[in-house]
Formats: C-alpha cells, structure tokens, sequence
C-alpha cells in the first residue's frame, strides 16, 4: 500500500482531497491530510476508510520530518515560502515531492540532487500555473509537429466570479488566497514583444493593461503576470519573438486596484501601531501625508491618485468602506492585512454563489509560409462557495499526476514543471473527462 501526505487543507485542497480520497479505494492508497486546523482537516476527510486527518504545525521541523518520513509521496499546500523546508526533507529523507506552487530558485537548485536519489519533485502542477503550461505544450507540440514556426504567444488566466454571482461593483470574489490576491504582481513583470524584452515595475503595472476579447464573453483587462521570459526555454519557443503571460480581471478592475496601490494599501513591509485603534478614514487621511489640498479626505484622495471624485475609481473605494468611521479590526497591521481583512468581508463567495475560471492561449504561427492564429479558451463555473472552480482546476491535475506517480507511471526525476507529454497527455485526457475542455477557433 502506497502512503500519501497532503500538508494543507486549505481553500484549493478540497477537489485534490476527493479526488484522491476516490482513486484510493481502487488502487490501495492511504492519505494523511495534515494540516494546523485539525477540525478543517476532519471535516475533509469526511470518515473515509482510506485517509485520516492529523495536526501539524508545519513550522516545526522535527514534527514535520516525523510525519512526510512515513510517507512516500508528500504533496504541498502550504505558502509558498514554506516548500523549500518541506522540499529539503524530501531530499533528506528519500520521498517524492508535488506542488501547485511556483518552482522557487532555492527549491530549482534541488533538481541535480532529486536526480541522484531518483526522486520526482513536480512544481507548478494547479492552475495557472498547471494547466496553463500543459494545455499550451499540447498545442505547441502540435504546431511544430506539422511543421510550424511560433511567432508569439500569448496566454491569460483569471480566477473571477460567474456572471450570475456578479452583485458588486468591483466584479471580483475571492476563489482562492485572499493574501496571494492583494500582494499580485509585486516586482516587476517581464515579457517580449516583436523581439524586444518588455519590463513593467509595479508602480505601473495596474494602469498597463491590454483589452482581450474572450469568445461569447465579452472584452476583459489583461495584466502582465510576473516573469514570460522564465518560460522561453521551458516550453521550446527558443526563437519566439513575443511571449506574454497574463491575468485576467473585469473592465474597471485594474484601475480601481491601481489607485489602492498607489495610495499605499497594498504595502506589506511595515506595521502601523495601533492600527486596531484607528478607522478606516483615519487610514485614509494617514496615507495623504503631507496634503496641499483642502476639503473632505475623500476629496483629498481623489486629487491624489488623480481620479474623479465621484467616478468609478472613487466608488469602488467608497464601497468597500475606506472612507467610513468604521474601526479597523487588526492590532498592529501592515497596510496589506488591513486590506486584506476588508475584502474578505467585502469580496466573500457566499455558499450558493459560483466563481468562474477564464484560460486563453493565442499562438500566432507560420506553417508553408502562410499565417495563422489559434485561439484556445476554457471557461468554467464552480457549483457553489464550496465546490468552485478554481479548487476544481487546482486540485484535480494534482490528483491525476499524484495517482500517475504511486502508480509508477512517471519516470521524470529531478526538479520540474509538468512540460513533458508522459506528464501533459494522461492528465489533460483525464481532466477532460472532469469538463476540462479548451474550444478551438483557427484563422
């Protein structure tokens, strides 16, 4: 019997859970679902006969050694800046490693010694990234089977709200890290265009966004995400002239998000004192510093971020309450878990409400000399607050590769990214039996 360890049982664990929780019926696995909320992780496993839930602070070395030592594959949930420890005990102590997360440079550094001990660390194995990378190589790969040259590529994703559940004027619930959402895009994105290598810093990156037209969705706003260039090599597109990765929000959204950047709320490198004794309109006149401009605080701010004062960007702000006399809830918080705390208020998925996942590849590509441009898009809603889209499409691919490998089916060792077909055919086939399904339009 094979032994699985999931550490996390947060909001994205649950359809991994299920999915695995199912597959071990039929091929005697056994899953632990650790996790510092014990009554989170018991709820998950729900009684099942093949998993059980335990408690672990996962910060505790010796506590989290004891647990992934008796286990053969050890699947990650936690925050990102936790896999590097969880990742050096995996070398340590001889067990396969996945994540959903983004491959760190510390955690790449690993790769010559997984190889040694034959050991398979597969990263960036969810969403976006996940099943970004292995859509986009399936068609890759199908391009330059016919002979094809790729030219650009571009490819988008958002985690968004549906339609039906839409009732704010932001357009935007929360599907997944709260912490993740309000800290986006913080450095500097990197991206080619025509040839030429593309930098936009934070500061600037919420007022350049690109307008993309999704098929029977309308137009929506496109922000550089993080570094395009980190996928040249890795998706074999040595030669491509443009490569832009980006995030997808609803028209408005990126304008309304840059003014909360530019007045200060998204900082998370200093803690304002006291900040439980404050209201949000004490905040707000706070980040004026020093004013020239007279009149109301809301006044003041508008003239700050150049905005109008009873335009789009000032009502989103007025309408999460950072104008109100209303105390802050948090002792001795940064700016960014001031903001935090609010949205999720504000921002909440109720039970019977439905998030929605946008993906979109375009490749623009030369086969015998003549032009073309394939559009791939996946459009998906979650069935309520709980069964969502977005833990649906970061769960599953996990699920698929985690049952390939106990199974023996992968043969990749070292630190990785899901770009190779032993990996991207059996999972993709797989999930589109779960309606994971990219609609095609060639011109």
């Amino acid at each position: 019997m094979k032994n699985l360890l999931i550490i996390g049982a947060g909001r994205s664990a649950t359809a991994l859970i299920n999915y695995i929780l199912e597959q071990a019926r039929q091929h005697d696995f056994f899953i632990t679902l650790a996790d510092a909320d014990l009554e989170l992780a018991r709820k998950k496993i729900n009684d099942h006969p093949k998993g059980r839930a335990i408690w672990l602070d996962a910060s505790k070395t010796n506590d989290r050694r004891d647990v992934i030592g008796r286990h053969d594959v050890v699947v990650s949930l936690l925050p990102p800046q936790m896999h590097l420890e969880v990742a050096q005990d995996c070398i340590s102590l001889g067990k396969h490693m996945v994540t959903a997360s983004y491959v760190s440079k510390q955690v790449f550094r690993l790769g010559d010694e997984a190889r040694q001990r034959a050991l398979v660390f597969m990263n960036e194995l969810g969403l976006d990234p996940g099943i970004d990378h292995m859509s986009a190589m399936q068609r890759i790969h199908k391009i330059k089977g016919q002979g094809g040259k790729i030219n650009a590529f571009y490819s988008y994703t958002g985690g968004l709200v549906a339609p039906e559940s839409d009732n704010n004027p932001w357009h935007y619930k929360f599907s997944w890290n709260p912490r993740n959402v309000v800290l986006a895009g913080q450095g500097t994105a990197q991206f080619l265009e025509d040839g030429k290598l593309k930098y936009i810093p934070y500061r600037r990156l919420f007022r350049q966004y690109r307008l993309v037209d999704i098929p029977n969705m309308g137009q929506w706003e496109v922000y550089a995400n993080r570094d395009s260039l980190l996928y040249k090599d890795a998706y074999g597109l040595k030669d491509i002239k443009t490569l832009f990765r980006g995030t997808i929000r609803h028209r408005g959204f990126c304008d309304a998000w840059n003014a909360l950047v530019r007045i200060g709320l998204t900082d998370a490198t200093f803690p304002i004192v006291d900040s439980d004794q404050l209201t949000y309109h004490d905040l707000m006149e706070a980040f004026l510093g020093i004013s020239q401009h007279t009149g109301s605080v809301k006044d003041r701010v508008a003239k700050m971020i150049e905005a109008e004062p009873d335009g789009e960007v000032m009502q989103k702000l007025e309408w999460l309450g950072l104008f109100s006399k209303r105390r802050i809830q948090v002792k001795n918080a940064t700016p960014a878990l001031i903001l935090e705390n609010l949205l999720l208020e504000k921002w909440a998925l109720e039970p019977d409400e439905k998030d929605m996942v946008i993906m979109q590849h375009v490749f623009e590509y030369e086969v015998q000399r003549k032009k073309r441009k394939l559009t791939s898009t996946l459009v998906m809603k979650g069935e309520n607050g709980y069964e969502t889209a977005m833990s649906r499409l970061v769960g599953l691919p996990l699920g698929i590769f985690v049952k390939l490998l106990m199974l023996d089916k992968i043969s990749t060792t070292g630190v990785n990214i899901p770009t190779m077909p032993e990996v991207y055919e059996p999972v993709m086939q797989e999930l589109e039996e779960y309606g994971v399904k990219f609609i095609e339009q060639e011109e």
